[in-house]
């Protein structure tokens, strides 16, 4: 990133002399209103939307020129830039840099190390744009500070992220974010609010035409012109100037291009033909310079032979300006000149340019210009791309990369290296979140010469992207495919791929069909040996490939050895990222509690340390599961707000399994099934049936707790009739199953399903197993029910499993009641009772109060607690205060700025009727 910056500043040239404002109440009442939100001390987001030449441009102007007694910043995507990474955002940030010191420290680096300005690990992109929304926050704590974003459709994708990130996190920094757009949509500004900007009205049409025309033109004409034009204003102003007063007066001045976009250039073109060759050299090299450095400018402009009287015809003519910094009249001007020079004039001025260029200050856009000069492979050009496209990977611009590599393997003569290229521009792609791209290069590197430790690492690849995307479907045998032929030169990464291989097979569940998961396991079980010293996923491999072939009481013992490994050895944030979500799925199946509930807590950590951010939802949710099974119900509610704010800025597809589980443990029946449904649809088009597996088996649970048995029954059997054991949702429908089926007088089903539970309770042999299938086998009657109620109770009572303790009291109260002991009864019930009342398991609650009821008792009405109705990020906040976070640590947690915590905790202070964090923590 280069250590100097040209900010653009004043009216385009096309708005001179004209009033661009004309027609234009409505938007200027809007931009007025939005600043006048933001001297409040609001903040405000904004996209100006319209096609090319609708005076996008010129209401920002009239904004920048409102917004006195405030900051001003202008930036403005540029179209040969979009593969530098975080240009755009640069031009935000680059002024204001000398405070980055007052930033967190990962969050600071994380931004220089963007720029280019210090060195460091690549930056997790989502830490860069939290360091950017603190550093804007920070000025403008100064004064209201108004950020203006031109032609954002041009903007690099590293960039557009972070602003919209920026933009969706504005609340109370007095800060504004508006941009303009053209039509085309901008992914990443979705969902922002928008104001489209349309073609004038009829008499404004009319007004602005006759100001650009001289002479007589028929009424006829000039409706015909403002008819095909739709309004646009630098239409209205530009194509007359194309055609003689004859030729507008006959009515023949439109015929061509359709759209006015490429009529406006169109126009512009026939213009250039009346300038000399030099002037229109200059143009061009002017149109391939993206910074509007005049000095580089000029510098190409020597070495093209081009003098200084080249742009006297340019600037009558009102198409150029040379001033302190290169303008065009508009942006379809540098289209125009760019795409009317033949490629060899392109070529030969991106050669000036490239010499031009310091190759110390600026070696990425020098590589880009002699790549753009390039008419045949060269290995030169190519190498200094592939330095190039390392630089922005060190940055954080994976998409940058990806972009210098793919031109690398372009101009790359030798055949095996150009698909070298190729795999590393598919490998920066997939991390970019590009996986047409990256598919679409890994095509290029399959097509090379024949090589075998190439061609597995484009199915590994191919797998990864895949997995990323679908999770599901044929996912599995991708893995599987890849991992046999890593196996001939690199034992480790064979056994990944193994075990991403089981992961997806796992994923997938009856998708495979009856033997996808087992052909996996077996495979695996066939894989090299474990390369010393053997790392915690590689015991997990062993175990869970013994436990898909030879049965889960022969994977149980390698299983808890891989849990005890993933506690005990230092694991990376790059293993922490992989593996540990499938640590705790197993740690669930062989219910190791211990280790179940701390491993969510370890993987939150290591991603946060690290700030590699895109796998946080997963660990998020992992977390949120955890809450809700030990009974801590307004943990996993609390943790769900920061997982929807996690969720949006990842733009992660994760189903919302934490959600559901909450929701029936909760008995909120009605969001619970569109949870459900929602999930249903989701998983099912990726083809994960462990997704469906889950959601049927919280669906039991739900239904289960509102007492409605047979609809428990059928939703649990869809998870039990499934030919795999899939951890948590197998047993977890067969507890559900018996206790269901010992309501509805279906014993055999019942005992069918106790049978399954027992295979694993007893290999498994913790409390927590244990007391579940005590608690199961009272339920199915007999003369030892009592005592098995009560080993239940024994046992749970050593576990952190509240919500389960809590249920096995409603049960043994239940099966008391029944056997007229109504004393006992109304004991376990009331512990119950108040177990699920702290909770906030609501129709739990209300089916123990019932009992209770009815055997004698009275439920003791617990008085509500109140939070003075805060949001759930806001109660959110009360809880991280209560862990003694700061404001910054906050803001980092919820992805807002300092600033906006501290204007929550205002509002929280409020309503809780406190006036300090001391306060709250009590």
């Amino acid at each position: 990133m280069p250590p100097s910056l040209t900010l653009i500043d004043g009216p385009p040239i096309s708005e001179r002399g004209a009033n661009p404002l004309l027609g234009r109440h409505r938007e200027c009442a809007a931009l007025d209103t939005g600043l006048a939100a933001v001297r409040k001390g609001q903040s405000w987001a904004l996209v100006l939307r319209g096609e090319a030449g609708v005076g996008k441009t010129a209401l920002l102007n009239y904004l920048v020129q409102q917004a006195t007694g405030c900051q001003v910043i202008r930036a403005a995507g540029v179209q040969s830039e979009m593969e530098l990474a975080f240009s755009g955002l640069y031009q935000l940030c680059a002024p204001s840099l000398d405070r980055a010191d007052r930033l967190p420290t990962p969050q600071r680096d994380a931004l220089l190390t963007a720029f280019g300005v210090c060195a460091g690990d690549p930056p997790d992109r989502f830490l860069v744009s939290l360091a950017a929304l603190g550093l804007l926050a920070e000025v403008a704590q100064e004064r209201p500070l108004v950020c203006v974003i031109d032609d954002a459709q041009w903007l690099d994708r590293a960039s557009a992220q972070a602003l919209a990130f920026i933009a969706r996190r504005l609340e109370a920094e007095s800060l504004a974010l508006v941009f303009s757009a053209r039509e085309v949509e901008v992914a990443e500004l979705t969902g922002l609010p928008a104001l489209v900007v349309e073609g004038l009205a009829l008499c404004d049409s009319r007004a602005l035409l006759r100001s650009a025309v001289c002479g007589p033109v028929d009424d006829r004409v000039f409706d015909r012109l403002i008819a095909e034009t739709r309004g646009n204003p630098l239409a209205l102003l530009e194509l007359p100037r194309g055609f003689t007063q004859a030729e507008l007066s006959a009515g023949f001045a439109l015929l061509g291009p359709r759209t006015v976009p490429e009529r406006i250039e169109q126009s512009y073109r026939r213009r250039l033909g009346a300038l000399d060759p030099e002037t229109l050299q200059l143009l061009l090299v002017a149109a391939a310079e993206p910074l509007g450095d005049p000095v580089l400018v000029w510098r190409a402009a020597e070495r093209l032979g081009i003098g200084v009287g080249a742009l006297g015809p340019a600037s009558a003519a009102g198409l150029l300006e040379i001033g302190t910094c290169v303008r065009f009249r508009h942006p379809l001007v540098r289209s125009a000149i760019y795409w009317a020079a033949s490629p060899e004039e392109r070529r030969a001025t991106h050669g000036a340019l490239a010499e031009a260029t310091n190759g110390e200050g600026d070696p990425d856009r020098r590589a880009w210009h002699h790549a753009q000069a390039a008419s045949r492979p060269n290995g030169d050009i190519a190498a200094e791309l592939e330095v190039s496209a390392d630089r922005a990977q060190a940055r954080g611009g994976p998409a940058a990369a990806a972009a210098f590599l793919e031109r690398a393997a372009q101009l790359t003569p030798d055949p095996a290296l150009r698909a070298d290229r190729a795999l590393a521009a598919a490998r920066a792609a997939h991390l970019a979140n590009e996986p047409d791209t990256a598919l679409r290069l890994l095509s290029i590197a399959d097509a090379g010469p024949q090589d075998k430790t190439r061609r597995a690492h484009v199915d590994e690849l191919r797998a990864q992207v895949a997995f990323a995307n679908i999770r599901g479907g044929d996912t599995a045998a991708l893995f599987l495919r890849a991992a046999t032929q890593l196996e001939l030169f690199d034992a480790r990464r064979a056994r990944d791929a193994y075990l991403d291989g089981l992961s997806a097979a796992m994923f997938s569940g009856s998708f495979t069909g009856d033997d996808g998961l087992l052909q996996v396991a077996r495979a695996s079980r066939a894989a090299p040996s474990v390369p010393q010293p053997a790392r915690p996923h590689d015991v997990l491999l062993d175990g869970l490939a013994t436990r898909f072939t030879d049965g889960y009481a022969a994977g149980v013992p390698a299983l808890k050895q891989a849990l005890t490994a993933f506690v005990d050895s230092e694991v990376t944030a790059e293993e922490g990222r992989r593996w540990l979500w499938l640590a705790h799925c197993t740690a669930v199946d062989v219910w190791d509690e211990e280790t179940w509930a701390v491993l969510p807590d370890l993987q939150v950590r290591l991603i946060r340390d690290s700030g590699s951010l895109a796998t946080l939802p997963l660990a998020l949710s992992m977390r949120i599961g955890a809450h809700v099974l030990l009974g801590e119900l307004s943990e996993a509610a609390s943790l769900i707000a920061e997982l929807a704010r996690v969720t949006e800025v990842t733009g992660s597809h994760l189903a919302p399994y934490g959600a559901l589980l909450l929701a029936a443990w909760e008995g909120r029946e009605f969001e619970g099934v569109a949870l459900i449904d929602s999930i249903h649809d989701e998983v099912g088009r990726r083809g994960e049936g462990i997704g469906l597996a889950f959601a049927s088996w919280s669906k039991a649970l739900l239904y289960g707790s509102l007492g409605k048995y047979e609809l428990a029954i059928d939703a649990a059997h869809q998870v039990v009739a499934l030919p795999h054991e899939l951890g948590a949702p197998t047993w977890g429908a067969l507890v559900e199953t018996i206790e269901a089926a010992s309501r509805c007088g279906q014993e055999e089903i019942g005992s069918q399903a106790f049978e399954r539970l027992t295979s694993m309770t007893r290999a498994s042999g913790t409390d927590w197993a244990l007391g579940i299938e005590a608690r199961s086998r009272a339920m199915l009657g007999g003369a030892g029910a009592e005592g098995a109620y009560l080993e239940a109770i024994e046992r749970l009572k050593r576990t952190r499993i509240r919500g389960e303790l809590a249920r096995t009291h409603l049960l043994y109260g239940e099966w008391l009641r029944r056997h007229r002991r109504g004393i006992d009864a109304r004991h376990r019930l009331r512990t119950a009772h108040h177990m699920f009342t702290v909770m906030g398991a609501e129709a739990f609650a209300k089916r123990a109060a019932r009992e209770l009821q009815a055997a004698g008792g009275t439920a003791r009405k617990r008085k509500a607690a109140t939070n003075g109705e805060l949001t759930p990020q806001e109660a959110h906040i009360v809880r991280l205060v209560r862990d003694e976070l700061s404001n910054q640590d906050i803001g980092a947690r919820l992805f807002i700025s300092p600033r906006t915590v501290e204007w929550h905790l205002s509002k929280i202070f409020a309503k809780l009727g406190v006036t300090s964090r001391r306060q709250l923590q009590r």
